[in-house]
């Protein structure tokens, strides 16, 4: 991305706005109700475990229809989609406003996780087709909306909740209305997608051994998950605010280390290495909190956000790659499964504290997390390069032995490329040399879905614009579009240049003021620090511009 790409935040069409603004509200509504549980169970005389059903039903109807939506979506258009979504999300929420009882509330809880599968399958693409600045613009809006609705659903919950339980759900209505209008005015109609899913088609997928593997492990751990979400809040013994507070914290640190942190872990540490270490962890917090004070659970909640975010990340990125499942199929097939874990828990939460005391209750969660780690490990050869280490994940394409010194040259598509060929040509020329040229195409992982920042038919004509510069210079030339995940790129780059060998890796310094190395690093300096003596790095800056 280039350095122009600050102004990602900038000059975007009212569609996206509205869009972006509708997945705000979206994503609040996971933890919206977390500060009102105990108002609603004295509202409407229920007991944890009926309340709790509030997150069964949502849970079970978005872990239904992920295998329907895509079906839906491939044939109704995101726009279509996206509003559908959120008319049910408006009808249902403002509904919830008005019940009488409890088994009306988990009801219309139902209803809105109907909205909401229609919703989330479809957001992300409707951004990115209609944003401007690339799709790495439209990805870094998606996160934000992400990161400021997880963090921002528990205040809205506390704020509009110590006025009456009733108030969240019909704020939510109002906001997703508001939304719903935006998106109908200036959205314009979407292209269908090309190749239509089948109803089968999740199901399927999910015999493919490293997928059914990963969204076993994922189930496992996500019982952890809304134990936390649903059940601790029972245990807080605090008023709506500090709850809010609390799961404020949470959402803050989730959205942080899934967006920032989980990125750079991953450019280091194998996938089945990182998550054992993070359940671990997570289960040993969870253990804490069974015997824990109230401060105490405060605490392991909002710690227990940042495990979440390394979590919820290195499961989606598997999830999506360790087969050759398309990714819209994956994800419903991963999303069905993970979420059902969402049906269970918050009903065995409650129920396990009512007969064996609170610690059972977290107990039973700290025993799920730790059985997801090893399975994973039990399963590892199904799920093929995420089981080993990211240097043997790596696995470069294969090139023909060099007849000549190679120098590598990565192109990003960014006006640094014009300077990246000029100083390899002048390489080649001078060394007797061929040039390799590369692009990486990346794929950023989000939760529960990915985007890819360039398509496969800007790669290639970002790697032929590249030849045809350097055959125009008489230089001896060959060139590929490899993929990656972002978080991946240096590691992928390097692999190939180990590959040829190549003696010199010629690439663009970091973009100033782009935004995405916030989340990623840059991959310049990631690949300066990495190389090793053997590879001499050769980095360029674009011209500057009056």
């Amino acid at each position: 991305m280039s350095a122009g790409s600050m102004s990602i935040f900038r000059d975007q069409p009212k569609a996206v706005w509205a869009t972006a603004f509708a997945c705000v509200v979206g994503f609040m509504s996971i933890g919206l109700v977390d500060p009102i549980l105990t108002s609603i169970a004295e509202g409407l005389r229920a007991s944890p475990a009926e309340v709790s059903l509030l997150f069964t039903s949502y849970f079970f109807v978005t872990s239904l229809m992920m295998l329907v939506t895509g079906w839906v979506s491939s044939r109704l258009g995101g726009r279509k989609t996206v509003l559908l979504g959120a008319a049910l999300i408006v009808m249902f929420a403002g509904l919830a406003g008005t019940s009488t009882s409890i088994a009306q509330l988990v009801g219309y809880r139902a209803g809105w996780g109907l909205g909401n599968a229609f919703f989330v399958v479809t957001a992300l693409s409707v951004i990115v087709a209609t944003s401007r600045g690339g799709t790495m613009a439209a990805i870094l809006l998606y996160e934000a909306a992400m990161g400021l609705g997880l963090s921002a659903g528990p205040l809205v919950g506390a704020a509009l909740g110590a006025m009456s339980w009733r108030y969240p759900f019909f704020g939510t209505a109002a906001l997703m209305g508001v939304a719903f209008v935006a998106i109908a005015l200036f959205l314009p109609e979407q292209p269908k997608p090309k190749q239509k899913i089948s109803l089968g088609a999740p199901v399927a997928a999910l015999r493919d051994p490293g997928l059914f593997t990963t969204a076993v492990g994922a189930m496992f751990y996500y019982y952890a998950f809304f134990t936390v979400l649903a059940f601790a809040p029972f245990v807080l013994q605090m008023s709506a605010h500090a709850v809010g507070l609390i799961y404020f914290g949470w959402g803050l640190l989730l959205a942080v280390f899934s967006v920032v942190v989980a990125p750079r872990l991953q450019s280091r540490f194998s996938a089945i290495g990182l998550l054992s270490v993070c359940l671990v962890l997570f289960a040993v917090v969870l253990a804490a909190m069974g015997f824990a004070s109230p401060l105490g659970i405060a605490a392991g909640v909002v710690v227990s956000g940042a495990l979440m975010g390394l979590a919820n990340t290195v499961f989606t990125e598997m999830a999506l790659e360790v087969s050759a499942v398309q990714r819209p199929v994956a994800s419903a097939a991963y999303n069905c499964v993970r979420w059902s874990a969402g049906v269970v828990a918050p009903i065995t939460a409650p129920l396990l504290a009512a007969t064996f005391g609170t610690e059972a209750a977290f107990l039973a969660a700290a025993a799920a997390t730790l059985i997801a780690p090893a399975f994973l490990v039990a399963r590892r050869r199904t799920l093929g390069r995420f089981g080993v280490a990211p240097e043997a994940a790596e696995a470069a394409p294969e090139s023909a032995p060099a007849s000549a010194p190679v120098v590598l040259a990565a192109v990003d598509g960014t006006a640094a490329d014009a300077r990246v060929l000029e100083q390899a040509i002048e390489l080649a020329r001078t060394g007797g040399s061929t040039v390799a040229v590369v692009h990486v195409c990346e794929e950023e992982i989000l939760d529960g879905d990915a985007a890819d920042a360039t398509s496969i038919e800007e790669a290639d004509a970002i790697v032929a614009r590249a030849l045809e510069r350097l055959a125009a210079a008489g230089v001896e030339a060959q060139g590929e579009v490899v993929r990656a995940s972002a978080a991946k790129t240096a590691a992928a780059i390097l692999a190939i240049a180990r590959a040829l060998p190549a003696r010199t890796l010629v690439l663009g310094t970091r973009h100033r003021r782009d935004p995405s190395n916030l989340v990623h690093g840059s991959v310049a300096d990631t690949i300066k620090r990495s190389a090793g003596p053997a590879l001499t790095v050769v980095m360029v800056a674009e011209r500057e511009t009056v």
